[in-house]
């Protein structure tokens, strides 16, 4: 079941408790449901253009949990990452299924969990995120502003 998760947009298991992607439609919740995750977060906009309208009650129907944090695309705020480590640092013994729009978000998101929390080195985290994309502007000065947040001050995101 667990290689039909790959049919999702940008999909990407980080590791044995965390997966990334796209938006799922109402059917690969299903799917994701059938490969054991517990916890379903989107960080997308609830009118981002291929929001589910009924995200929440989907996969609540499939007896997982629901989190929204809508990150917004042109500012995305500490605040926002925060309440994320908050979340994931909740539910350390439960499978996540972590999306947004396109998974750009949630890489970046991803990304700095894994170098403030799980002391990845920034080249095997980059090169996880680079996988979906490389961070425009925005994005970049906001995983430098984070890291610098959190005392890591290489130069290098």
């Amino acid at each position: 079941m667990t290689d039909r998760l790959s049919e999702i947009d940008h999909f990407l298991q980080i590791n044995a408790h965390i997966a990334t992607a796209g938006q799922p439609n109402a059917f690969q919740f299903g799917l994701i449901k059938a490969a054991n995750y517990d916890t379903i977060i989107n960080l997308a906009l609830s009118n981002s253009t291929n929001a589910l309208a009924d995200e929440s009650a989907v996969v609540k129907s499939a007896w997982m949990e629901y989190l929204h944090i809508p990150v917004l695309w042109d500012r995305p705020a500490l605040a926002d990452f925060e309440f994320f480590c908050q979340i994931i640092k909740r539910r350390q013994n439960k499978r996540l299924f972590i999306h947004c729009a396109k998974n750009m978000r949630v890489s970046v998101f991803i990304y700095l969990w894994r170098r403030i929390h799980n002391h990845v080195p920034h080249s095997e985290a980059q090169a996880t995120l680079e996988k979906i994309w490389i961070p425009n502007p925005t994005w970049q000065a906001f995983i430098q502003d984070v890291l610098e947040h959190h005392g890591i001050s290489d130069r290098t995101p």
